[in-house]
């Protein structure tokens, strides 16, 4: 029993495999397709396709006939379609205002291009395929809208009082007017078997067709015109058609697997690009010629809407040393007032200038309350320390030049090294501007400190508060210079450093 199983899968995986096989191969015919957006050519004319009656297209679609009575339509291709096998598919959109449409439209396959008249806005006695679509019941059956496929050899005439209801090969009730989307229909030619698939335009999925009609042993003309074609009578609905895409199957015993495009038909291609890109260039000198001024204002220019990675890294090194040089400039200003504020209390403390305190209860009377004055040594200490801040800040304020002159360097360098390189120097400059950010709160904090020449002993009546002594005023300053100092130093040596990996 279990070996019966394992034969009925193996033969249904050998059939299904068969079948796969066998589908027919596609090739998209786009001289004998169209679709929107961009349909319509600035002469108002549609490619590869010829339209007339009350036809006009638009960018997205062609209106083969408007809501207005006894209005005719056509459109036509005017290459031949030269395959035995083939597949068609077409989207339309048919719309009124009335519960009733008329008359309705069709989409042909035949030998010739048909010209104006009574059957669906094109000409009776045929030769060829017509799919109908027909929305006016004119022999009174309730049978209407119908969809429906009618073959003529060139000798028929179509029976408009009965739908043509004895004349066709298949057909199928189905309302295509007003839907929210628009139909689609597939008419499928292959291996004179006729397959005609439906999409009611209930939803937006194209792929969701049904079976309208299948008819085997159809025979039609091995070349011919595709064409669509409309007609309005007493009522009068808007036909459309949005797009029209054809495909010739090829039967996949008839060619070899992996077999290119032949010799003759890529010399073609390439002879009609050549053809193509030729005018298309000519078009564009002509016009350049015509309108100067607008080809200057529409010309896209990289440069002006992007910018190179070179310009990017040198802007952020720009906005970096910009920041270094404000950073800077607080510096220097921070430092000259310090140095201005020392001399003024080293020229206070050597003349020994009485300093006046606010007394401490109100309504009392300032009293001038002096201070002893320092020793001679004491002065003289005082002055040296003085002499070695003011040589500090001088070895400072040139180690900050070298820095400038550094970093000026390094922008002019910045274009020719890479974005690493821009990188390192980006994080070298944040480092830096924390490092002299923190000298500046250390300055901050020193100047928020009293002063010398106002720091005098305080009132008697607080004899528990301790008075800060210039000696470890200079004390504090000179252990300030002396970390910034060596911060500068460990800078330019971790500077010299990453040099070498340059």
């Amino acid at each position: 029993m279990a070996a019966v199983k394992v034969l009925h899968v193996f033969v249904a995986v050998i059939f299904v495999y068969s079948v796969q096989c066998e589908l027919p191969k596609a090739k998209f015919e786009y001289k004998l397709s169209f679709k929107g957006p961009h349909l319509v050519q600035r002469d108002k004319s549609v490619p590869f396709w010829t339209y007339g009656g009350d036809a006009f297209p638009s960018d997205e679609g062609i209106r083969i006939t408007p809501s207005l009575r006894s209005k005719k339509g056509w459109i036509w291709t005017k290459n031949l379609l030269n395959a035995e096998n083939w597949q068609i598919e077409v989207t339309i959109r048919v719309a009124g205002r009335g519960r009733v449409g008329a008359d309705g439209m069709a989409i042909w396959f035949t030998a010739q291009p048909g010209i104006e008249g009574p059957v669906f806005g094109s000409n009776d006695k045929w030769n060829g395929l017509g799919v109908f679509l027909d929305s006016f019941d004119n022999d009174q059956q309730q049978n209407n809208p119908y969809v429906m496929a009618v073959v003529n050899d060139g000798s028929k005439m179509f029976d408009h009082q009965n739908d043509g209801f004895s004349q066709q090969v298949g057909g199928c009730l189905r309302d295509f007017r007003n839907k929210p989307y628009p139909i689609r229909v597939k008419v499928e030619y292959y291996q004179k078997a006729l397959t005609v698939y439906f999409n009611n335009g209930m939803t937006q999925n194209p792929n969701e067709y049904e079976l309208c009609l299948r008819a085997i042993d159809v025979t039609l003309p091995t070349m011919g015109h595709f064409g669509v074609s409309a007609a309005t009578g007493g009522l009068a609905d808007d036909h459309d058609v949005l797009s029209f895409l054809t495909h010739s199957l090829q039967v996949p015993t008839q060619g070899v697997v992996g077999q290119g495009v032949p010799d003759d038909e890529r010399v073609k291609f390439e002879k009609e690009f050549d053809d193509y890109y030729k005018e298309l260039e000519k078009a564009k000198q002509d016009f350049q010629k015509q309108h100067p001024d607008k080809v200057r204002q529409d010309e896209f220019d990289d440069d002006k809407y992007f910018e190179s990675q070179n310009e990017r890294e040198l802007k952020m090194i720009f906005d970096g040393q910009n920041n270094i040089h404000g950073t800077l400039k607080d510096l220097n200003r921070k430092l000259d007032e310090l140095i201005g504020r020392q001399e003024l209390v080293l020229s206070r403390v050597s003349a020994g200038q009485p300093v006046q305190v606010q007394g401490g209860q109100q309504g009392q009377a300032q009293q001038p309350l002096m201070i002893d004055t320092i020793q001679r040594h004491e002065v003289n200490q005082v002055l040296n320390n003085q002499n070695d801040v003011i040589s500090q800040i001088r070895d400072m304020r040139k180690i900050i030049n070298d820095i400038q002159v550094k970093a000026a360097s390094m922008q002019g360098g910045g274009s020719g090294g890479g974005g690493g390189q821009a990188m390192g120097n980006q994080m070298a400059f944040h480092e830096l501007k924390d490092g002299l950010q923190g000298v500046r709160q250390d300055m901050a904090q020193i100047l928020s400190r009293p002063q010398v020449g106002a720091a005098g002993c305080p009132p008697p009546m607080c004899p528990n508060i301790n008075c800060l002594s210039p000696v470890i005023f200079f004390i504090a300053i000179g252990a300030q210079l002396i970390f910034i100092i060596g911060y500068m130093v460990y800078r330019q040596n971790k500077e010299a450093q990453a040099k070498k990996f340059y």
